[in-house]
């Protein structure tokens, strides 16, 4: 009788004679199994608890047990034989070997070999997320084909598959379905992984746009290692100026102020629909293709050259992105050929840079999550803290819309791009900025050296920058001991400290309502809760409750556990670390209670005793799942607070 130890993690179950094996990484970890030939014969299992927090703290401990014991370890260096064996032996896993001639028919059959020959030649998979679900993924399948050409020009066998699972956020947004749109991060890295494990590959080529299947192609990057790839991003696209979708949230707000409610929210729809098709603002979709320039795994233009562009009244591929497209199959070869693999690139420096980059851009909150993702996907240590530090050393130098809304992403394009605000950060010498570190096109230096001058408007010389500290702010405190983020560039002055009566929502569709029917006054600190990633779950942003204050012309900041838009303007605080589904202080807030907020020496403190909210929290029933089947159930069970990048920390 063969014995088995089993232990349920969350997504799905598997059996084996022998270790099966774990992928620790930030985006994975469901089941495994493993062969136990001296335990007896039964099958040992996470006990279903009543409350959420014994369920958590169970399975947590099965698991670190089992690991200690069988002498795995739960750190995120370790993996399956799989991967290991694809680190080592690549496509000759399956291009070798009579064993393997049943593969090759297969190869043939699908058209990737032409002749057995052709097993000699290296194989790369390119993996698209092609959706017309996105306006930003509606033309990736034109972008894709070009990649796949060209390297099968370079000689090599190339696999192409799409990943599933992309949500376009503002389609989400307003329902339920935005709870999925955080938790598609690690549902497209798993696919991406099932891909890479199950057809071992000697390298392989991301093309995504969205942040969150953007940071699931980068995190597998730091969590494999196993061959030499490139992600390759296509942000934004050049339209006529006019209004993004965020316009449609704010005039909503605007609205119930206003006689005709209905044909203005209608009208504010319509103006909205010609930027929807490429977003030019530097929401955090644009951000993260720009903080990949600056980690090193994009080539230079990729966050800031157009995809498309306009030709007699209609959009064609702007043939900069091709060219680009087509040099991304050429990186990706001296990649190859050179060895150089992710973590060669993936540093605790570049991963400084980035933030630098963050910081000088006044980018989106958002990128703090994804890239304290990475960084755990790298097993890099990250603490929030160092933000501020990172900050306090980096001008804010340029600004995109909506901070800015007179200038968009393709403005920094032709203001020299990433490379040129690299370029004025590396003379300002106090910044943590280090551009001497590999890129997948060589150096960093190589492009910032290149580059033009700030040109004085778009990108600003550091003496004259917007403000001599960065765009973004970890705030603390008795309301945020693991830290809060608020994008400090998009904070009027006047609001950078502020003092307001706690008002208080237990869900983003009820502050919603509370806002337009008009409870939310001057003064007030909107606070929305259990909407971080377990008690949302899967933490949806927040624009429409933001958009709505600003649209209404309330003066009140907003605080949650939950996340924005990067179109989010105004003083609203997000991440709010631990959140309240897991016993953070903001579930111990009540209406009325007194917040202050500086965002200026980053302090966020709720005006009562330690030992009332001690008290406070103590007396709290244990929360209850809002989701208890489905995926969603199975993510909220193993993810983290925000602090950490809401990842699969196990």
């Amino acid at each position: 009788m063969r014995r088995y130890l089993q232990v349920e993690i969350g997504s799905f179950r598997a059996r084996s004679k022998q270790f099966a094996g774990v992928l620790f990484c930030d985006t994975f970890i469901a089941s495994f199994s493993f062969h136990v030939p001296d335990v007896p014969s039964r099958r040992a299992r996470c006990s279903v608890h009543s409350t959420f927090a014994e369920k958590i703290s169970q399975r947590t401990e099965v698991f670190r047990g089992a690991c200690k014991r069988w002498g795995m370890s739960s750190k995120l260096n370790s993996m399956n034989p799989g991967i290991e064996n694809i680190r080592k032996r690549g496509s000759r896993i399956v291009a070798e070997g009579a064993h393997m001639l049943p593969a090759a028919s297969l190869m043939m059959a699908e058209g990737v070999i032409d002749s057995l020959d052709d097993l000699k030649k290296p194989f790369v998979t390119v993996i698209n997320s092609y959706s017309n679900q996105i306006p930003g993924h509606a033309h990736l399948d034109k972008i894709g084909a070009i990649v796949r050409d060209e390297l099968k020009a370079l000689g090599f066998n190339v696999w192409y598959a799409n990943v599933g699972g992309a949500v376009c956020d503002g389609i989400a947004m307003g329902h339920f379905g935005m709870k999925y749109s955080l938790a598609s991060r690690e549902l497209i890295a798993d696919e991406i992984e099932t891909i890479i494990g199950a057809h071992p590959c000697d390298a392989w080529i991301g093309i995504a746009n969205c942040d969150k299947d953007r940071s699931s192609h980068v995190q597998r990057h730091g969590a494999h290692q196993h061959s030499r790839r490139l992600p390759e991003r296509w942000p934004d696209v050049g339209r006529p100026r006019r209004h993004g979708p965020d316009h449609g949230f704010r005039r909503r707000g605007q609205a119930q102020r206003r006689e005709n409610e209905r044909r203005r929210i209608a009208f504010a729809g319509r103006e909205s629909l010609p930027r929807l098709r490429k977003l030019r603002r530097n929401v955090h979709r644009n951000s993260m293709n720009c903080l990949g320039e600056a980690i090193g795994l994009s080539l230079p233009g990729t966050g800031t050259i157009t995809a498309e562009y306009w030709v007699d009244g209609h959009t064609e591929l702007n043939p900069e992105r091709i060219a680009l497209t087509k040099r991304a199959a050429h990186a990706l070869k001296r990649c190859l050929e050179q060895n150089v693999r992710p973590l060669d690139i993936i540093t605790e420096q570049s991963l400084t840079n980035a933030f630098v980059l963050d910081m000088a851009m006044g980018g989106s909150t958002n990128t703090v999550l994804h890239t304290a993702a990475l960084a755990y996907s790298a097993n890099i240590p990250f603490n929030l803290a160092r933000l501020n530090e990172i900050s306090a050393r980096t001008p804010n130098i340029c600004k995109v819309s909506p901070s800015r809304p007179e200038v968009h992403i393709e403005d920094v394009h032709r203001a020299g791009g990433i490379p040129a605000i690299l370029k004025e950060l590396s003379r300002h010498g106090s910044t943590e900025l280090k551009i001497d570190v590999p890129t997948v096109a060589g150096k960093l230096a190589d492009a910032v050296n290149a580059a033009p001058d700030a040109d004085g408007d778009v990108i600003r010389p550091v003496d004259k920058a917007f403000s001599q500290t960065g765009g973004l702010a970890v705030l603390f405190g008795n309301l945020a001991p693991k830290g809060a983020v608020v994008k400090a560039a998009g904070v009027l002055p006047e609001m950078m400290e502020y003092e307001g009566t706690a008002k208080i929502y237990e869900s983003q569709e009820g502050a919603l309502r509370g806002i337009l029917d008009g409870e939310v006054k001057d003064g007030d600190v909107v606070v929305i809760r259990y909407e971080g990633p377990r008690g949302g779950p899967g933490m949806q942003e927040m624009l429409s409750p933001t958009a709505a204050i600003v649209g209404a012309g309330i003066r009140a900041a907003l605080i949650t556990d939950g996340r924005f838009s990067g179109g989010t303007r105004g003083l609203c605080i997000g991440h709010v670390s631990p959140e309240a589904a897991a016993g953070g202080p903001i579930a111990a807030v009540r209406d009325g209670d007194r917040i202050y907020i500086n965002a200026k020496t980053c302090r966020m403190e709720l005006k009562v005793s330690d030992a009332e909210i001690e008290q406070r929290l103590k007396a709290l029933p244990p929360f209850e799942p809002k989701v208890k089947r489905g995926w969603l159930a199975r993510y909220l069970l193993q993810v983290s607070s925000a602090d950490t990048g809401a990842v699969f920390e196990i």
